[in-house]
C-alpha cells in the first residue's frame, strides 16, 4: 500500500467513526419513529443530554467504562461496535476501490448495510425508509456509474428480491413458519442494484453460510432455550460486503477448479 492510499484509508476510517455514531442514531431512532435530529443525543435511561466529551466515538465508551456519566446505567456495546465496524468498512472500501467514482457507490452501499444491520440486530426490523432511500440513491448512481451494463443491475434488483420472496413463500408452505422477513427481501433487492446479478447470487450463498455457522455455534453455546430466531440482516450485510469486494475472485477460483477437473 503506497503512502497516498494509506492516507486515504486512514482518513476514511476516521470519517467512518463519525458516521458510525450517526448510523447508530439512524438505525435506532428510525425504527422507533423518532426524529434523527431532535432531541439531541441523550442517555436513554436518565434522559440527560450528552455533552461533546460523551460523544467521542469509541473513546467515550471506553473512558466511561460502558456506563452513563450521569446515572451510571450501562450503555449498550452496540454503539461502539457500530462505530468500529463502520470505520473498518469505510477503510476497506476506500483501500479496495481507491479514488474513483465507484468509491461513491461503495461508501453509500456499506452505509445502508450498516444502518440496516444496527436496526435488525437491536429490534429485528429493517426499516423501509432506509432501504427505499438506499434503492433510490443506488438506482440514480448506477445510471451514472455502472461497470456492468445498466440492465444487469436492474435485473439483479428483481432477481435478488424475487429469490428471497420465493424462499420466504417456500418456508411458509413447507415449514409452516416465516423464514424470511419482508425487510430481508427488500434489502436483497437493494443489493442487486449495487452488485449485479452474479454477485447478488454469491451474496445469498455467503450470507446463508455465515448465518448457518452462527446458528450452529449458538446452538452449542446456548442449551435448550426457546428458539427466538436469528436476525438475518447482519449476515446479509456481511455477505454483501464480502461479495462486493471478493466475490468475483472467489467465483473465478471456484470455476477454475471445475475447469481443471
Amino acid at each position: 500500500m503506497d503512502t497516498l492510499t494509506l492516507l486515504y484509508t486512514i482518513t476514511a476510517a476516521l470519517f467512518g467513526l463519525v458516521f458510525g455514531s450517526f448510523f447508530n442514531v439512524v438505525g435506532i431512532r428510525v425504527v422507533k419513529k423518532e426524529s434523527i435530529a431532535y432531541p439531541p443525543s441523550h442517555c436513554v435511561h436518565c434522559n440527560h443530554e450528552l455533552k461533546a466529551l460523551d460523544l467521542i466515538p469509541v473513546l467515550s465508551y471506553l473512558g466511561l467504562r460502558g456506563a452513563c456519566r450521569y446515572c451510571r446505567a450501562k450503555i449498550s456495546p452496540i454503539y461502539p461496535i457500530g462505530e468500529l465496524l463502520t470505520a473498518v468498512a469505510f477503510a476497506i472500501t476506500t483501500w479496495q476501490i481507491g479514488p474513483s467514482l465507484e468509491l461513491i457507490v461503495g461508501l453509500v452501499f456499506v452505509s445502508i448495510l450498516m444502518i440496516c444491520s444496527i436496526a435488525d440486530s437491536r429490534y429485528r426490523i429493517i426499516p423501509d425508509v432506509v432501504v427505499f432511500s438506499g434503492m433510490g440513491v443506488a438506482f440514480l448512481l448506477r445510471i451514472w456509474i455502472h461497470p456492468l451494463p445498466f440492465w444487469n443491475y436492474v435485473a439483479a434488483f428483481f432477481v435478488g428480491g424475487g429469490l428471497l420472496y420465493l424462499i420466504a413463500l417456500s418456508s411458509i408452505f413447507i415449514l409452516k413458519k416465516e423464514g424470511m422477513g419482508g425487510g430481508d427481501i427488500k434489502l436483497f433487492a437493494y443489493i442487486g442494484l449495487i452488485a449485479g446479478i452474479k454477485l447478488t447470487l454469491f451474496t445469498l450463498f455467503a450470507a446463508s453460510l455465515l448465518g448457518t455457522i452462527y446458528g450452529l455455534v449458538q446452538m452449542r453455546v446456548k442449551s435448550s432455550r426457546e428458539d427466538q430466531g436469528i436476525p438475518f440482516g447482519p449476515f446479509i450485510a456481511a455477505g454483501a460486503f464480502i461479495s462486493y469486494f471478493w466475490g468475483e475472485p472467489v467465483i473465478n477460483w471456484y470455476l477454475s477448479l471445475i475447469h481443471f477437473n
